[in-house]
């Protein structure tokens, strides 16, 4: 494994940003200081750019096995080299569900092919649908680094409290993706102005924070590290901060998507507007920035869930329910937050790398010497903006494409364990 010497680097090391050259030599940071020179190693110049730690997205879909004309291993862990993400959770909702020892394997031997470190959800439950519990203890025994039920909410409420005990017992976490299908009621949108318009069938807020509500207080009695997959609403971010005034084991991500859109967005029958949890009104989207900027909010997360083109293009009741976000979520988290003045590069780059490592007790989202040298380099200054053509993912169904999505924040180069998996 080659030497190499990242000069002129804008690094953020030791949550500051400083300037900085990187030595790598065994695929970890050996040195970092203000001038290295060292003969033989292959130079990278920076020229300047931020050097940060491999971003950490705790809530993705690759697809495979089961639907990989939609995305495979391949293809969705080069998006995510191509986004600046070097560690990832993939949800076990593939074909078929990892629900046992030898389908758990399986799934991890296929995630081998990944460019980057895919970390492996079990399911809560068979099949992620049924009311008996998987095999919990055996899936943490061979790589489950936590469990989710992703797409799925546990209506069940005495299924949910056992799942919560058993995984407290194993130090594990459990990923809540939170929806009462009695309440969701086959809705494809918001409840609210733009479903009434468009004559759809709605979903209330009530689908999400009803059984968020009864959770917490489980979570509470179980004493397990309970988090939030994708909040959408008001109230979500409200019942969170209270529950973690209260000392409850919380904690939640966002998406890009629920941060920068409503459902006043939504000016026509475009499923790539179509997601679950769906696009809330705009004061729910204000209330999630507010939980962002005041901590209530731990992480920022893509729920990345590419489809194919023929899944997306038949209007909000026939198409499938994701949009991709991987390779788009830093520019647009960076424009939003960082370019506004509404937060600082330092504390981005913390809640989406360095936060979400440290709440799942990973060893990512830190440049640290001698630990292994997952990084990435980000133009800052660029501006730019996305089009189909642009996304190594197979899936394209995103709004956030053309001239009307500006962005800052191109990433130039990836690299995992020292080694380069993306350059632009």
């Amino acid at each position: 494994m080659t030497v190499k010497l990242i000069k002129n680097a804008k690094l953020y090391y030791d949550k500051k940003l400083v300037d900085r050259d990187v030595l790598i030599e065994n695929g970890k940071f050996k040195k970092i200081s203000t001038e290295i020179n060292f003969d033989n190693a292959e130079v990278i110049d920076a020229q300047h750019n931020l050097v940060a730690p491999g971003l950490v997205d705790v809530h993705v879909h690759f697809r495979e096995p089961g639907q990989v004309h939609k995305e495979t291993i391949m293809t969705g862990s080069a998006a995510a080299a191509h986004g600046g993400f070097t560690t990832v959770g993939a949800m076990p909702n593939v074909i078929p569900v990892p629900d046992s020892v030898e389908k758990f394997k399986q799934q991890m031997e296929l995630n081998k092919q990944s460019k980057i470190n895919t970390l492996q959800y079990a399911p809560i439950t068979l099949e992620e649908t049924s009311d008996q519990l998987s095999p919990l203890e055996d899936l943490a025994a061979v790589g489950a680094f936590a469990f989710s039920n992703d797409g799925h909410g546990i209506n069940n409420a005495k299924t949910m409290f056992d799942a919560m005990q058993r995984i407290a017992q194993l130090d594990s976490h459990l990923a809540a993706h939170v929806e009462d299908q009695n309440l969701f009621n086959k809705g494809v949108i918001n409840a609210g102005n733009t479903a009434i318009k468009l004559g759809l069938p709605a979903i209330e807020r009530v689908a999400e924070t009803s059984q968020l509500a009864r959770d917490l207080l489980l979570a509470k009695e179980a004493g397990v590290h309970y988090h939030v997959c994708h909040i959408s609403t008001a109230d979500s971010v409200n019942l969170i901060r209270i529950a973690k005034d209260a000392g409850i084991n919380v904690t939640c991500e966002v998406t890009p998507h629920h941060l920068l859109l409503s459902d006043q967005d939504i000016v026509g029958d475009n499923a790539n507007y179509k997601m679950n949890p769906p696009l809330r009104c705009e004061s729910d989207r204000e209330a999630l920035i507010a939980g962002v900027l005041d901590g209530t909010i731990d992480m920022i997360a893509t729920d990345h869930a590419p489809h194919a083109v023929d899944e997306k293009n038949k209007g909000f009741l026939k198409s499938a329910f994701g949009i991709t976000g991987i390779e788009t979520s830093f520019p647009l988290m960076y424009k939003l937050f960082v370019k506004s003045s509404m937060m600082s590069l330092e504390r981005l780059l913390d809640i989406m790398s360095t936060k979400p490592a440290e709440i799942f007790g990973l060893d990512a989202g830190k440049i640290q010497l001698e630990k292994l040298a997952d990084f990435t380099i980000i133009d800052l200054n660029e501006e730019y903006h996305f089009e189909k053509e642009d996304f190594l993912s197979k899936g394209v169904n995103t709004p956030f494409v053309g001239n009307d999505w500006n962005c800052f924040g191109k990433i130039k180069k990836t690299f995992v364990n020292g080694e380069e998996v993306y350059s632009e």
